[in-house]
């Protein structure tokens, strides 16, 4: 099994089959053989910036992550280790949110798929697809 953690934007894409989301993308998650995967800090930015009026972010965050299990998707959890490598990521990006997503990748060895090309710039296991 491919396991492929998505960004918190195409992880909105996706969920809401948005034209936005790359094909290289859609196709990847339409692959028996591709498990996809949501962090928990992609529900945690969604609170947070829906909290604060953002338009792009306009979804109910528990309506999100019922459909996202509900499609197959596994969470992945934030963990201690995962906080400690953020502090080993160069500082190619600011976004708190972003940098454990980065995080979360290197430290399980999961894809992490962006259209962020300032996510993108990190080592690891980190897949620009914009």
């Amino acid at each position: 099994m491919n396991h492929v953690l998505l960004d918190t934007q195409l992880l909105l894409w996706a969920a809401a089959a948005d034209a936005r989301l790359p094909a290289g993308v859609a196709e990847r998650l339409e692959d028996e053989r591709t498990q996809p995967l949501f962090s928990a800090a992609s529900i945690w930015e969604v609170v947070i910036k829906a909290g604060l009026g953002r338009a792009d972010f306009s979804v109910e965050a528990g309506l999100l992550r019922r459909g996202l299990l509900d499609n197959g998707y596994l969470e992945l959890p934030i963990s201690s280790a995962h906080a400690l490598a953020v502090g080993r990521l160069p500082d190619h990006h600011r976004d708190p949110f972003d940098r454990i997503l980065v995080a979360q990748a290197i430290e399980e060895g999961i894809e992490l798929l962006t259209a962020d090309r300032a996510v993108a710039k990190y080592p690891g296991p980190v897949s620009f697809v914009g």
